[in-house]
């Protein structure tokens, strides 16, 4: 009876009740030496978030993920629908990141760069505790009637929730559509652009949600990255542990008693205070092991940390530590899996900075125009017809476009007023054109051309297309 209590937390997560109700968490506010190096990289990755999509390196934002139209800046660099395959190999690149970072190094993402895990410890979490106190003040504010002190504290937190959410949509919203276009919006009348208006709103609502109820819910029920903890983690790999073999000794936890040797009693360092589970996000107990609803925030080191000293006891009761470590004393070393990761994403890595540095400024795509055969013209002269689209990625207009054949004698004719023309700043020209080659030229019904693309006299781009002509029979 007593083993199915201990093993009872695996039947459930911590944050439902037995009868299958929510169970609210009221974590302790944390303090020690990783909170505060938390703190300092939490607020550096917020400043980024904020700021990126109001930096421009040579006129790109430098971070945009327009899905609507298409455009795409990831550190200032353009991508467009025709570098979708650097697309494909940068998420190639993220995921086996992922599995190797985790395999090393478990949930330290989820604790430290995770914008879920920074806004809601690092802002909404602190104004809570501002305007409401610590844990026992927040439940004791929370079972009390409703009156004059517990409407002043729940609406000014609610009020200060939802302007926070609504900052944090705008600028949501700026990655998506543009810094320039978001700004342009603000300074005009809100009823002009209703279609970026009510998506504002809903994004509004749906961070107010998460960060006012759903909370810690989000990484327990919604997030899949700690599902993959069951499949990437092992024995070796190193995340926030508690040394149960220091903690438990042979007789288990005891509640501490001063001048009693623990040690003559067979009693382990834990004395068993739950200071970790009180300081605990998620509500979960570290000493039962790796769990689902552990995110690796290190609030449990740094209490466990400050108990073990007020006590005279070593710190390390929980620590970053694998489960080797813990049972055979073993330092930690590169498995051959976390080998087989770092080169595929070695691999990855060289042919995407490889692909990058052959990526072209101007993407020209030239196709047969659908359905049409070739023409005779005067003089023996075939001629074919198609569609060009020039895509220019640079933030400066491409001028004095023209084309020409390489290995061909023939003309290429637009179907415009001239021949030369302009490619507009981060956009696309697209048209009409026809080549025209002597018959003499041609060896038979297909005969690939190479068209070269200048600006002026410069070469910016080639490609290639199939040129139809009359057959030919020996």
């Amino acid at each position: 009876m007593e083993s199915s209590k201990k093993e009872a937390f695996r039947d459930s997560i911590g944050t439902v009740t037995d009868d299958g109700k929510r169970a609210w968490v009221y974590p302790k506010k944390p303090s020690g030496n990783f909170y505060r190096y938390r703190k300092i990289v939490s607020y550096g990755l917020l400043l980024f978030l904020l700021v990126a999509p109001f930096i421009k390196v040579n006129g790109n934002q430098f971070l945009l993920l327009n899905i609507l139209e298409r455009r795409f800046n990831v550190f200032g660099l353009p991508f467009w629908p025709q570098d979708f395959y650097l697309v494909v190999i940068s998420m190639l690149i993220a995921v086996v990141f992922i599995a190797l970072f985790t395999v090393s190094f478990g949930r330290v993402f989820c604790g430290w760069i995770c914008p879920q895990t920074i806004f809601m410890e690092m802002v909404f979490r602190r104004i809570e505790y501002w305007i409401e106190g610590d844990r026992n003040k927040q439940r004791k504010l929370d079972k009390q009637k409703w009156n004059a002190e517990k409407i002043r504290k729940k609406g000014l937190k609610w009020f200060i929730f939802l302007i926070i959410s609504f900052l944090i949509a705008n600028v949501f919203l700026a990655y998506l559509i543009g810094s320039d276009k978001l700004l342009r919006y603000i300074s005009e009348s809100p009823l002009d652009h209703l279609g970026t208006l009510f998506p504002l709103l809903i994004f509004t609502a749906v961070f107010y949600f998460v960060f006012a109820w759903f909370r810690e819910q989000v990484c327990i029920i919604a997030c899949p990255y700690g599902r993959l903890q069951s499949v990437l983690l092992d024995e070796k790999s190193i995340v926030v542990a508690y040394d149960h073999k220091r903690g438990e000794g042979e007789e288990g936890r005891k509640k501490f008693r001063k001048n009693e040797d623990r040690e003559a009693l067979g009693h382990g360092d834990c004395i068993d205070c739950l200071q970790c589970v009180n300081v605990c996000p998620t509500g979960i107990d570290i000493r039962n092991g790796t769990q689902l609803e552990c995110v690796n925030c290190t609030a449990c080191i740094d209490e466990c940390d400050h108990i073990m000293e007020s006590i005279n006891k070593p710190k390390g009761l929980i620590r970053y530590a694998s489960e080797n470590e813990i049972e055979n004393k073993a330092k930690f070393k590169l498995t051959a899996r976390m080998k087989g990761y770092i080169a595929v994403l070695s691999i990855l890595i060289g042919v995407f900075v490889g692909l990058l540095f052959l990526r072209n400024d101007v993407e020209a795509t030239i196709l047969r125009l659908p359905g049409q055969l070739y023409e005779h013209k005067a003089n023996e002269v075939i001629s074919n017809v198609f569609t060009y689209k020039l895509v220019n990625k640079t933030t400066k207009d491409i001028e004095n476009i023209h084309f020409k054949l390489r290995t061909y004698e023939g003309d290429i004719k637009l179907v415009s007023t001239t021949d030369n023309f302009i490619v507009p700043a981060q956009d696309l020209a697209e048209g009409t054109l026809f080549i025209e080659i002597p018959k003499r030229e041609l060896s038979g019904d297909k005969n690939k051309l190479i068209i070269e693309v200048y600006s002026n006299e410069e070469l910016i781009e080639t490609t290639s297309v199939n040129f139809l002509g009359p057959r030919s029979y020996n």
